[in-house]
């Protein structure tokens, strides 16, 4: 079963720095040597360590073989938990994970004869492919284990086969925790296909995962398309020259690309006069339009045809003074004072958010004008230009508007996937997922996570991916969260969300998840259709300019030297009154 394997090409340079795209004439780098004549070290051959006494499914119990363990020193004879074994068969070579390793109580006169237990659970095989006639890691077992065949230790080439198959378009994110010569990678297709999730507590370094795995993406691939949802401004300064940084401040997001649900949670109040309200805006809005298309149309034929296809979804300019000179209409013609009400509400509300130098970037601009293609352009990096990275910052974006920003961007992501036949893939990420797309019936949000939702379920029929980072899956839609195919785990104290990702494994490898307390810095477990078998990694460090910015910079060093002059209080409270304007 050991023939000589040939690994993928060597990974990008050093992690410690930034991935630089390269140039499109560069030819593909050869093959490296195998990793036994990189290091200088030949692979030890595989060891015996114990033999099969119960096979129940997809679950195989082994007797630990003392004489086999004790003829080999160092820490390689010790059976730890997450370990990659393998089970000779006739057929194959079964690969399986340890999930636990017990031993009964002993009685004194039989203690120099006690053996141990080791539980494992089984993930796939190694056998020949029938085209390549190579061996070839494979999910699923054609050939159960039976009683007494042996279990090994995975040696080097097992553990390169199964974590970094050649021939698989993938990305080396780190090494693996059970040896680190071999390194750890994603597939890229299914873990952007199929969506992914990268949760862990706070501090656990989701960020700069996300960062490790995006960087190593954009250097495999230089014509990425990737929006990052970014509501704490943390990774505009982690892709040096890579990123579009879109803020409130120099983009115009106009309110004429919403939607009527999305128009209408920006406008309209959530009481009793909630249904009155949504039938006048309905009403005004196509009016708008309407009157808008006939302002600009040339010819009476052209107005005839652009009145046939408006809708209030139609994503068509129209003035917000049209809506309010509706209003104004109908005003004048009601008399009794409780249909006047929803009227004057809905236009005070729009006056209210033109007024508001906060929402500027949407309802401030003072001439209308069709510019749909240069917000796609900008947002969706059509052309790239050599920043395949977009970062919209909604730091300073306001509470009660987040839901409707999030939910217009996603929607028009969607779209163009679908309106482009797929010839537009991008990756859409939202950091801090949780906080608009919430579990529960909460009526606020419900805009953002329909889109979510959709995408999720439909988005890789067209080309468009999602990635959601969340410290609280628990909290996250449980809709949204079963749509995601592999599963980053950082470390997770919080037994509830911990019991969350364990109910979205399907792999049989619950036990790795009893790790998630226990995981160090930048330690992982990744499952799901991103990786070839479950695994625990430890991330890449990434260089000291390009991690995600941290805003705190730390109690002990600000309080002992920070000095804020009240010059510095009064620029802070200017730059709160404008919306983070200066």
């Amino acid at each position: 079963m050991n023939q000589i394997f040939r690994p993928p090409p060597p990974p990008p340079p050093s992690s410690a720095t930034m991935y630089t795209r390269p140039a499109p004439a560069t030819p593909t780098p050869a093959p490296a040597a195998p990793f036994k004549e990189r290091r200088g070290v030949p692979a030890a051959p595989p060891v015996r360590i114990a033999h099969i006494v119960s096979v129940q499914g997809s679950h195989c119990v082994a007797v630990l073989e003392r004489s086999a363990l004790g003829a080999v020193a160092g820490k390689d004879a010790r059976v730890q938990i997450g370990a990659l074994v393998k089970i000779t068969t006739p057929a194959s070579s079964v690969m399986g994970i340890v999930s636990a390793v017990t031993c009964p109580m002993p009685n004194s006169e039989e203690l120099d004869h006690l053996a141990g237990l080791i539980e494992i659970n089984l993930s796939g095989e190694v056998l020949v492919d029938s085209h390549s006639k190579r061996l070839t890691f494979k999910r699923g077992v054609t050939q159960l284990p039976s009683i007494g065949d042996p279990v090994l230790f995975a040696d080097r080439h097992d553990l390169t086969r199964v974590y970094a198959p050649p021939g698989v378009a993938s990305v080396k994110v780190g090494e693996l925790f059970q040896d680190p010569s071999v390194p750890a990678r994603l597939l890229t297709d299914d873990l952007l296909a199929k969506h992914f999730i990268v949760v862990g507590s706070t501090g656990s370094g989701k960020s700069c995962a996300l960062t490790t795995i995006l960087q190593r993406l954009l250097y495999e691939h230089p014509a990425a398309r990737v929006v990052i949802l970014d509501v704490h401004n943390e990774y505009s300064a982690a892709f040096d020259g890579l990123v579009e940084k879109v803020t409130l401040r120099d983009f115009n997001l106009p309110f004429w690309l919403l939607n009527f649900t999305e128009l209408s949670a920006a406008l309209l109040s959530r009481d009793q006069h909630h249904d009155a309200e949504m039938e006048i805006l309905s009403e005004a809005v196509v009016y708008a339009k309407r009157r808008y298309s006939e302002n600009a149309a040339n010819r009476v034929r052209k107005v005839q045809e652009t009145n046939t296809i408006i809708s209030v979804d139609t994503p068509t300019p129209f003035r917000l003074s049209d809506v309010t000179l509706y209003i104004d209409e109908h005003l004048g013609k009601l008399e009794r004072t409780h249909l006047l009400l929803p009227y004057r509400r809905l236009k005070t509300q729009i006056e209210m958010l033109v007024a508001d130098a906060r929402y500027n970037f949407m309802f401030g601009s003072l001439s209308v004008t069709d510019t749909m293609s240069d917000v796609l352009s900008r947002l969706f990096r059509i052309p790239n230009e050599g920043r395949p990275i977009t970062v919209v910052d909604l730091s300073t974006a306001p509470p009660e508007i987040l839901d409707v920003i999030i939910s217009v961007i996603s929607r028009l992501a969607f779209d163009l996937a679908v309106w482009s036949n797929g010839s537009v893939p991008m990756l859409l990420v939202c950091e801090e997922a949780h906080r608009y797309a919430p579990a529960g019936d909460d009526q606020t949000f419900v805009p953002t996570k329909r889109e979510l939702s959709r995408i999720a379920k439909e988005g890789r029929k067209y080309g468009l991916s999602l990635g959601l980072i969340t410290q609280r899956p628990s909290d996250l839609d449980p809709n949204i969260l079963s749509q995601c195919g592999t599963a980053v785990a950082l470390r997770l104290s919080s037994e509830r969300d911990q019991q969350v990702i364990r109910s979205s494994t399907y792999e049989g490898m619950i036990d790795l998840l009893d790790f998630l307390p226990l995981l160090g810095d930048r330690e992982a477990i990744v499952l799901g259709q991103g990786v070839s078998m479950p695994m625990r990694i430890k991330f890449d460090q990434l260089g000291r300019t390009n991690v995600p910015k941290n805003m705190n910079a730390g109690f002990s060093r600000s309080w002992k030297t920070q000095r804020l002059e009240r010059a510095s209080l009064d620029a802070i409270v200017t730059r709160w009154r404008n919306g983070g304007r200066e």
